[in-house]
């Protein structure tokens, strides 16, 4: 088996954090990559403080293939990211000449304001990622791509540098829900899990029509791993009395 291919994604903006916006970015992204083969293994918001950024972008950097940004990109005194990130990679920070153009052609004469030209300032040596909804870029730098916090800007960004970024085995997936409580098939599903070193499984309990039930997910790259492992708890679902709910995926 192949060392899979890893992402972080890294949340940038008090505004987060402080609970007035909702973070709508995460899953988008996860589910991207994980079409692509590429394994979204960890997610944190930061501040917009400048030691905590570069402390976080040189952590995540380092420790998965790649990272991807979101928020702090804007015309504000607040949007700091670009310049963190250029402390972060030892760089300078610069005004990026297609980013000017990108924007020149976009604001009406005379509505491109100092402020809103800060939004084509990136490090040096980062490639432009393209903002076809508003215009003002994105950036790459080394393995950390760096983009908007507004949803439809991030989601035209993310669709839009997908082919440069090389995944690796797709992970499959199949779920078996059934009508019983977690607490009563833990045991058993551990054995399985045991079992099946090699395959994801996942309990999560629901609540719905007045009754309680599990939801198991198994997740693997490989098809027979996930057919035998799936059959396991079919097995051990049917043996507690329960139905199986059954919902394969690719």
């Amino acid at each position: 088996m192949t060392e899979p291919v890893t992402a972080a994604v890294l949340v940038i903006g008090n505004e987060i954090l402080s609970g007035r916006t909702q973070d709508a970015n995460i899953a988008y992204v996860a589910a991207g990559l994980e079409k692509l083969g590429i394994r979204l293994r960890e997610a944190r918001v930061v501040p917009d403080i400048e030691g905590e950024i570069v402390q976080a972008v040189n952590a995540l950097r380092e420790r998965y293939h790649y990272v991807f940004t979101s928020g702090g990109i804007g015309p504000t005194h607040d949007d700091i990211t670009a310049a963190s990130i250029a402390v972060a990679f030892g760089v300078k920070l610069i005004r990026h000449p297609d980013a000017v153009s990108a924007l020149s052609a976009h604001y009406d004469p005379g509505k491109l304001t100092p402020a809103r030209l800060r939004m084509a300032d990136v490090p040096e040596g980062a490639i432009l990622i393209d903002n076809p909804v508003s215009r003002a870029p994105g950036f790459q730098i080394g393995n950390v791509f760096v983009m908007a916090g507004v949803p439809a800007i991030l989601r035209a960004m993310f669709d839009g540098l997908a082919s440069r970024l090389s995944g690796g085995e797709r992970m499959l997936q199949h779920t078996i829900s059934c009508g019983l409580a977690e607490g009563a098939i833990a045991a058993e599903l551990e054995a399985i899990q045991h079992r099946f070193e090699a395959v994801e499984i996942g309990s999560y309990p629901y609540f719905r029509d007045g009754r309680f039930g599990t939801s198991l997910v198994l997740r693997s790259t490989e098809p027979t791993l996930l057919a035998d492992a799936a059959d396991a708890v079919r097995q051990m679902v049917v043996s507690f009395g329960g139905t199986p709910d059954e919902q394969p995926s690719g």
